[in-house]
């Protein structure tokens, strides 16, 4: 019989395989959310051992614990000295620490390396011999905002401990989603091409008014842009998401700027172009109005008028604009959609690519528009093809994998993050483009 944890391991992804990690668990009430955590990671791959506080034992059952994870779970310390086995050297070393729920008493007592449970005695093994560790606070409003926990969390990360933000509801500090905890997990342990780039995604759709409430869209839901940018801040990318008008929600943990209009998406590149100019890649699966018209002040009153006409006028074309912002070596993806057969996707892609001096273009038919699935050919800049059918996560996870490939042969990344700490500002180390290494046609 297969165990249930072994039965889920890697339905989300495998980024996370071979990766073994230690959640350790506090007297919060939140702990009744940790099997949640602890499925959703094993659901990119990891496998996951458990620890528990004295505390953490009155909320939870360790056989609870035990069923999430497929493991015995270590409740006190024995002889079998479990915080060395499990964050000491040795082929048992644990790659991360995740404490969730962290309590204030428990991450206090790790701030000034007190040990008196095996969460704290775990802590206190990982933090001296070099363990990642991630802690995910969970604590009443009030108690958040003490300034010796605030000072105490400041000296964790001053440690480079990693926090994973709270969520403020209810007067309450609550310890963050699953899919939070686990995004904070994929990318602390990202190793790949992508950590440390910095990567724009452009989408959603733009909304061109007609007066002060209505406006001429699409049918577009932005959901690629969203996979794309999820999939890259998975592998520890620096993301940022410019998002127009979408249906689909959004991660907490992606860092988005808004427009509305095609001008207004212009505005923003136009003032954000250091940030264009510093990314190693831009993607823009954007739906974009071709046509744009002057918006009438107010609302248009419909009882005043049986009929009412729009003057259309061409719009910008945004690809162009952000190749002049952004030249080589930023590799730039365009996206078109198109009322066309299969067969006839390729030439009008090369057509795109050719006249805005795109890397990729990214083509699909209309069958795709606004739902869950997508099927597109991928033309290259050396008219290589591939084409890929799925779910539109699968899809994007499939077109990041491939350009991380291509990115790791022009040098390698950055490993430590682009983002300087606090700023949220993007480095870029110049580089010079080279066609990428050729595959056989899909």
């Amino acid at each position: 019989m297969v165990h249930p944890s072994r039965a889920i391991r890697g339905l989300r992804s495998r980024l996370l395989e071979r990766r073994r990690i230690v959640v350790g668990v506090t007297g919060s009430i939140a702990a009744v959310e940790v099997p949640r955590i602890v499925r959703e990671l094993i659901r990119h791959g990891a496998e996951v051992h458990a620890v528990m506080s004295p505390d953490a034992q009155r909320i939870i059952t360790a056989d609870a614990l035990q069923f999430a994870t497929g493991h015995p779970v270590v409740t006190a310390l024995t002889g079998d000295v479990e915080h060395v086995t499990h964050m000491g050297p040795g082929e048992d070393r644990a790659d991360l620490l995740l404490i969730a729920p962290a309590t204030a008493n428990t991450l206090s007592k790790i701030a000034h390396g007190i040990d008196d449970t095996a969460v704290t005695s775990f802590a206190s093994v990982a933090l001296g011999g070099g363990v990642p560790v991630l802690i995910a606070p969970a604590m009443h409003g009030h108690m958040g905002q003490n300034p010796a926990i605030r000072e105490n969390l400041e000296r964790l990360r001053a440690w480079g401990v990693g926090i994973v933000p709270p969520r403020g509801e209810e007067n309450e500090e609550k310890l963050a989603s699953p899919e939070e905890v686990a995004a904070a997990v994929l990318r602390r342990l990202a190793r790949g091409p992508w950590a440390g780039r910095p990567t724009v995604v452009v989408g959603g759709a733009s909304r061109e008014a007609i007066d002060a409430v209505r406006s001429v869209t699409n049918e577009s839901s932005g959901a690629t842009a969203v996979a794309i940018a999820t999939q890259a801040h998975y592998r520890g990318a620096a993301v940022e998401l410019w998002l127009g008008a979408a249906t689909v929600g959004v991660p907490s943990f992606l860092r988005v700027r808004n427009w509305r209009s095609v001008q207004e998406l212009l505005d923003l590149a136009r003032r954000e172009s250091q940030v264009l100019r510093a990314a190693d890649v831009i993607w823009v699966p954007a739906a974009l109005s071709d046509f744009t018209l002057t918006p009438r002040p107010g609302k248009i009153a419909s009882r005043d008028h049986d009929r009412l006409s729009l003057e259309l006028v061409r719009a910008p074309k945004v690809l162009a604009e952000l190749r002049r912002l952004a030249p080589a070596p930023t590799r730039l993806v365009g996206f078109k959609l198109e009322a066309a057969s299969e067969d006839a996707l390729p030439s009008r892609a090369r057509a795109l690519r050719d006249e805005f001096d795109l890397d990729w273009v990214v083509a699909n038919d209309v069958s795709s528009l606004g739902g869950p699935n997508a099927r597109v050919v991928v033309v290259h800049r050396d008219d290589r093809l591939e084409r890929l059918a799925g779910s539109k996560t699968e899809v994007a996870e499939k077109l990041v994998e491939d350009m991380g490939r291509e990115l790791a042969e022009l040098r390698p990344s950055l490993g430590g993050g682009a983002r300087s700490a606090g700023t949220g500002r993007m480095r870029h180390r110049p580089g010079r483009r080279r066609a990428p290494r050729r595959r056989r046609t899909a």
